[in-house]
């Protein structure tokens, strides 16, 4: 058989050109800030993450600080957030070195403190804190004698609150300010503040509360809790017992713990005693979980 010519093979069919890329869709588009990439470092969000937060043993005295106390106030009401924290820091170095200048003053910088505490962003928040920390190390109870009673009270429960948050690094500062707290004033003093927060609604700042309850009672004396009163002791440990978050209940069995040390002190039955007095001021169901759970906070201190 005949090959066919060349000539009359089928036509070969030709490809369509390919379309070449525009030029705005061939140049990448530049990740966004702050979307998150697995294959790269997340980027900072905002300008907060250039703050830098010193501290208190890297703050330095100021150098004319009857001058720089001056414009101390203006710098605090900046409508800058910047140029606030660069003033919370100076109220910072004023509460270590210059604390009797800071005095006068002092009720307008907690207004200041507790405004920026609340503010949302991070670095007004946390600088915030560390100054409340230094506030409370260098003026104590004063801070209760304020002519204005609630600056205090104003405070203490922002702090409880931003311990709650889920923010790690605001919770863990916020902690810190309420340990200071409690190691600078008199227990005593601070515990009338504190123990109303055992009925408070939210049950994060009640377990919050329960921990510096129970820090603030185990610096106090038999003769400062037979003032605050035994019976009231341990009904506020009774209330925490019966609370859903494990931080609280562990509080209260030190709480517990510490009020039968002291209330026992003199006596030679302890358990004896100890038992007779829950029961005589406690319902019974209550009465016999703070014996028991004394009883086993005994052993685990035997062991």
């Amino acid at each position: 058989m005949a090959l066919r010519p060349i000539d009359n093979a089928l036509p070969t069919t030709l490809e369509r050109p390919k379309k070449q890329p525009k030029v705005s869709n061939a140049i990448q588009k530049q990740p966004e800030t702050g979307v998150n990439n697995e294959n790269q470092a997340p980027l900072p969000t905002s300008i907060d993450a250039t703050i830098d937060y010193i501290s208190s043993e890297n703050l330095k005295p100021i150098s004319d600080p009857e001058f720089k106390i001056q414009s101390l106030v203006e710098g605090l009401d900046s409508k800058d957030w910047m140029k606030v924290c660069e003033s919370l820091n100076d109220v910072r170095r004023f509460a270590l070195y210059h604390s009797s200048l800071l005095l006068p003053i002092l009720e307008k910088v907690m207004s200041v403190v507790l405004k920026a505490m609340k503010n949302p962003r991070s670095a007004l928040c946390k600088t915030s804190i560390m100054t409340s920390s230094d506030i409370f190390n260098a003026f104590g109870e004063t801070l209760l004698e304020l002519p204005n009673s609630n600056a205090f009270e104003s405070l203490l429960l922002q702090l409880l609150l931003k311990a709650s948050q889920d923010k790690r690094f605001v919770c863990e500062e916020a902690d810190r300010a309420l340990n200071s707290m409690v190691k600078s004033m008199a227990p005593l003093l601070l515990l009338h503040k504190l123990h109303t927060y055992v009925s408070h609604g939210n049950l994060r700042i009640r377990a919050k509360a329960a921990i510096s309850i129970s820090l603030c009672i185990s610096r106090m004396g038999p003769e400062e809790m037979l003032e605050f009163g035994f019976v009231s002791l341990v009904q506020i440990t009774v209330n925490l017992l019966n609370d859903r978050l494990p931080e609280a209940t562990e509080a209260a069995r030190s709480i517990a713990t510490t009020i039968y040390h002291s209330f026992t002190e003199k006596e030679e039955q302890k358990h004896d005693v100890w038992q007779n007095f829950c029961q005589a001021n406690l319902p019974a169901i209550h009465a016999q979980s703070m014996v028991k759970i004394v009883s086993s906070q005994l052993n685990l201190e035997r062991q």
